[in-house]
């Protein structure tokens, strides 16, 4: 199966948050070398773990897969006012990188 840096994908998001291989395999209830064989590409997380990585860093499984697209933000749990304050700083976000 051929998906295309899903372990830098995987790497790039724990890097970001400051997550160690050994706490997100805490977090997964996995081993530290099974993180580091699924940011090596060596091995590709199975469904359960998949959705798992999805839901902790807040992105799709298509975007971890590789699937053309976009990347998501998961805003469960805030208000429709902070949802439209989101969209507004992305907004802005897209102007000032155009420039």
């Amino acid at each position: 199966m051929y998906l295309p840096q899903m372990g830098q994908k995987i790497k790039q998001l724990r890097t970001q948050r400051n997550i160690s291989q050994v706490a997100l395999a805490k977090q997964l209830g996995v081993s530290k070398s099974v993180i580091s064989s699924y940011e090596n590409e060596i091995h590709y997380p199975p469904y359960d773990v998949l959705l798992q990585i999805a839901r902790l860093f807040g992105v799709s499984t298509d975007y971890l897969l590789g699937a053309p697209g976009n990347r998501s933000i998961n805003v469960d749990g805030l208000t429709d006012r902070q949802i439209e304050a989101l969209t507004i700083i992305v907004e802005e976000l897209r102007v000032s990188n155009k420039k």
